[in-house]
């Protein structure tokens, strides 16, 4: 699989001038659309000059703005298939491998972290740690249960962690509860989940930072988000992979617990003895 335009933002942004670094978190914030827009209407919107783009464009390795492009719609088009559509697609592994999937499994993870910056990972978990905030954690049909298991280790770690339950409806009632001090993680992938849609553009709308947790395609919740790590899930399934999410939440969970190492130590011997009890 070829390396998604995110996945190159993320691996170059840090070394981008200001110009361009405004271009690229305009992309992340519109992505793909504002891309697929002229280069005027993109300079525009972020607020750049025409050439800035094209210089952004050729940092991320492309040799004109329509092959940039090109690579958008393709991902626009991966972005909206369905598990029926993927089966067709599905060709018989040249590789040899007794476990293609296993295989695809590991690239994927490999291929994630290798784009996942340590500036990204520290931000995340900083604001997974902050005192205070209130930590909530919400995903859609296929990846709740990773923000139910990552919210059932965070409350063993620290106080104010709630895992949104149930229908669209419950969730809109702890809104009245959530404001600026707080952090909403989200789990989305293809094909993406309006409900969690709008429900983070409300959360966004009362200060809320958002953490998304996504695959390489980025679900619209990137235009609220605060913190974006992209994840591969292609695999050769009719179906995506969580396998690089799990691990991703499981990397927030150890550094989280290693940035609260003295209150969650506390935290964890008091639990135990409750248990005990």
């Amino acid at each position: 699989m070829t390396t998604s335009i995110s996945e190159l933002i993320a691996e170059k942004i840090d070394a981008m001038p200001t110009s361009e670094r405004k271009a690229a978190q305009t992309l992340i914030a519109n992505y793909p659309l504002i891309g697929l827009r002229t280069v005027a209407e993109f300079s525009t919107q972020a607020g750049v000059s025409s050439p800035t783009i094209l210089r952004f464009v050729s940092r991320l390795g492309f040799q004109s703005y329509p092959d940039f492009q090109g690579a958008l719609q393709e991902e626009l088009a991966a972005q909206v298939q369905s598990p029926w559509n993927r089966a067709a697609a599905i060709q018989p592994s040249k590789s040899g491998a007794a476990f293609p999937l296993m295989e695809a499994a590991i690239e994927n993870i490999r291929e994630t972290f290798q784009h996942l910056s340590a500036q990204q990972l520290d931000d995340v978990t900083d604001a997974i740690s902050r005192n205070r905030a209130r930590i909530y954690l919400l995903g859609g049909r296929f990846t709740d249960p990773i923000a139910r298991y990552m919210a059932a280790h965070l409350k063993i770690t620290r106080p104010g962690v709630t895992h949104l339950t149930g229908q669209e409806s419950h969730w809109r009632d702890h809104l009245i509860d959530m404001g600026k001090k707080d952090v909403l993680v989200i789990f989305d992938i293809r094909r993406y989940q309006q409900s969690l849609i709008r429900f983070a553009e409300k959360a966004q709308a009362r200060g809320v930072e958002i953490v998304l947790i996504t695959d390489q395609w980025l679900s619209p919740i990137a235009r609220f988000a605060r913190h974006v790590i992209a994840g591969r899930t292609a695999v050769p399934s009719p179906w995506d992979s969580s396998a690089t999410l799990f691990l991703v939440a499981e990397t927030l969970i150890a550094e989280v617990t290693r940035k609260l190492e003295k209150t969650s130590a506390t935290r964890i011997r008091d639990m135990e003895k409750l248990r005990d009890n």
